[in-house]
């Protein structure tokens, strides 16, 4: 049985290990990639991420030509959090950082209100709107996951799941073999795990 190997694109914005954790846990090889030849002969790409928009720029031009090369040929990646909002367009969080633009749009900062705290953090219910997203396959309609993030993502033809914080937002996106969770799956139990077990099983049908 051939073990799926995940590169685990590191460009200092945390979470690496925790989500090389989970991978682990559910059979596969992690591995962190630094480098764009860290990508060779991965079944998967993840990239994670918390934190400021800003630090999305240490991803360089040689990394997001190895990242977009690998999207090209079918190579399944996964963004997380930070690394959602990298696959849109940019972030009104960093208006001079440009994101991957796989996604059309740009993410932008959620409402506070006295009822409302921002940043939003902790469990919230997903909609699932996609009657065939491949990254949910199996979940209830509305599982709940664990959320950090003061910025998100708008709704659009390309959500496969919708949270609200005050104003509803883009939970999953999905597109051919890229995909995008606002939530931490490696923070979000057995609904996380299934998440990341749907997406390894995405990479074994891609290789």
């Amino acid at each position: 049985m051939n073990v799926t190997k995940v590169a685990i694109v590191n460009y200092g914005a945390g979470n690496v290990t925790s989500v090389a954790k989970a991978f682990r846990h559910l059979g596969a090889e992690p591995r962190v990639a630094t480098n764009p030849g860290a990508l060779d002969g991965a079944d998967g790409i993840v990239v994670p991420g918390v934190g400021h928009f800003a630090r999305t720029t240490a991803i360089d031009a040689a990394m997001r030509r190895a990242l977009r090369h690998a999207i090209e040929v079918g190579t399944p990646l996964l963004g997380i959090c930070l690394g959602l909002h990298w696959l849109f367009e940019g972030s009104t969080e960093a208006p001079d950082a440009a994101g991957l633009g796989i996604f059309q749009g740009r993410c932008s900062a959620l409402r506070g209100s006295p009822e409302i705290k921002v940043p939003h953090i902790g469990w919230n219910a997903i909609d699932v709107t996609a009657n065939g997203s491949r990254l949910l396959k199996g979940l209830a309609s509305r599982p709940y996951a664990y959320f950090c993030h003061s910025y998100a993502a708008e709704c659009g033809d390309r959500t496969a799941g919708i949270a609200s914080h005050g104003d509803a937002f883009s939970a999953v996106v999905e597109r051919g073999a890229v995909f995008g969770v606002q939530f931490h799956p490696e923070k979000s139990g057995a609904v996380g795990l299934a998440v990341l077990r749907n997406f390894l099983r995405i990479c074994g049908e891609a290789r």
